[in-house]
């Protein structure tokens, strides 16, 4: 489309339409008993219930089966979803259940679990087609999901991912040491129901790394490119899930920036601190309302192959037998080196995201503000004892070009990025992050 210049000369139209989107949301400590009255409201007569073996050991899942059970629900549990689940996980996992009939899901864990059920809730109801067709190019063929899902209820016990607000998954790629996502509007969950409560239980480790997956979605989709800096698509049906920085995504972004600022350290350093658990709650909530409509950039495209080409690494608090890198400590890993390239396009949204994390911009102008934003990521993660810097997991200078070709790969992410992004950048954001 294109509009006339004062000069008669033609301009491309910019995008105007803000299409936003979200579950309905149950919220509150407790809220885990109403699980069976969410899913009979549902309409859900059958359901599988999507779970990880840690949790079934401490036996959540068997409680939250009961329950809806008791609303005269069949419930089929599967607890082996892998932690960072791959396409060849959810693919065994789908043959295994070829035969099952449900007419609805309950993905209950961290985003690896709430991811596996929407890939399974994908799988299951159009049956035949490889994980690979549904992968986001240039990794994948980026198919649409061909028809309607099944209802899908997310019970989050950690407040990180905010899979259970979003419209996509991430997974691992077999065999090409890469993550990437399945993005469409119909692997949105119907009801995102949240209980601070079940995040008692998880070790230190494990909610700071889930806190730095918050901290980066609210930081990057609060300074992604926004939606009216971008051409207009050519039909509604061209329009990305990831839009851009827009008003309404902005506020519950700084909703959650404000509530990573107050809460994190507390949750990390005090587990039993219910208030701040409750406040962590929301913040990954609302930073997936967030970033699940405006998009994430460098952080995320840099922590797919950061987690991808993983050789030897086992994180603390993890109970994997495979080396890993925890998907929150991957993508602050490379965070204050991405906002410093970031900042010149935004000054003062960089500055108004340090200050809701909590820092003085007393004396601070655009002019010398670059290194504030960055500064109080690193304070957030040096507090929380998170990873100082890439070579904590393991890489070196020789595993740039690698990281760098990986990061390229996630093209749906690096065009959320407001400045263009080219390989040197990215080696300069890598390279940059090696030792914090």
């Amino acid at each position: 489309m294109m509009l006339s210049g004062w000069g008669g000369e033609a301009v491309p139209e910019r995008e105007r339409i803000i299409d936003w989107r979200a579950p309905s949301l149950k919220f509150g400590v407790g809220a885990t008993r109403e699980i069976g009255f969410a899913v009979r409201s549902a309409g859900i007569t059958s359901v599988l219930l999507v779970t990880d073996p840690v949790l079934a050991s401490l036996g959540l899942p068997a409680r939250v089966a009961k329950s809806i059970e008791q609303e005269g629900i069949e419930v089929t549990v599967f607890d082996r979803a892998r932690v960072e689940p791959t396409d060849e996980s959810c693919a065994e996992a789908a043959r295994e259940l070829a035969s099952l009939q449900v007419d609805g899901y309950v993905g209950l864990g961290g985003g690896s679990s709430i991811d596996t059920a929407k890939m399974l809730n994908l799988l299951l109801s159009h049956p035949g087609r490889p994980v690979r067709d549904y992968l986001n190019a240039p990794i994948g063929a980026g198919a649409p999901v061909p028809g309607p899902l099944k209802p899908l209820v997310a019970v989050p016990t950690t407040a990180g991912s905010g899979s259970e607000c979003t419209a996509m998954v991430a997974l691992g790629v077999t065999g090409l040491n890469v993550k990437t996502g399945i993005s469409d509007p119909r692997l949105l969950p119907a009801l995102a129901l949240v209980d601070p409560a079940n995040t008692l239980s998880l070790p230190p480790a494990v909610t700071a790394a889930s806190g730095y997956d918050v901290l980066t979605h609210a930081c990057e989709s609060y300074t992604a490119r926004a939606f009216d800096r971008r051409p207009a698509y050519a039909t509604p049906e061209d329009r990305p899930l990831y839009i851009g920085a827009n008003p309404i995504s902005d506020v519950w972004a700084e909703q959650a920036l404000s509530l990573v600022g107050r809460y994190l350290r507390r949750a990390v350093l005090n587990p039993d601190d219910l208030e701040a658990r409750t406040g962590m709650s929301r913040a990954a909530s609302f930073a997936g309302m967030g970033f699940g409509n405006a998009g994430t950039h460098i952080p995320h495209a840099c922590a797919y192959p950061v987690a991808g080409l993983v050789r030897e690494y086992r994180p603390r608090g993890y109970e994997v037998e495979h080396a890993m890198v925890p998907h929150g400590a991957a993508v602050v890993s490379t965070a204050a080196a991405a906002f410093e390239f970031t900042y010149p396009t935004a000054p003062e949204r960089h500055l108004r995201a340090a200050e809701l994390l909590g820092a003085n911009l007393d004396g601070v102008t655009g002019a010398n503000g670059s290194d504030v934003l960055p500064a109080t990521l690193r304070s957030i993660v040096a507090d929380t004892g998170g990873p100082a810097g890439l070579g904590d997991f393991g890489y070196t200078a020789k595993d740039l070009p690698e990281l760098v070709a990986g990061a390229l790969k996630q093209r749906r992410l690096l065009v959320c990025c407001p400045r263009d992004v080219a390989p040197a950048d990215l080696h300069r954001v890598l390279a940059g992050s090696m030792t914090g």
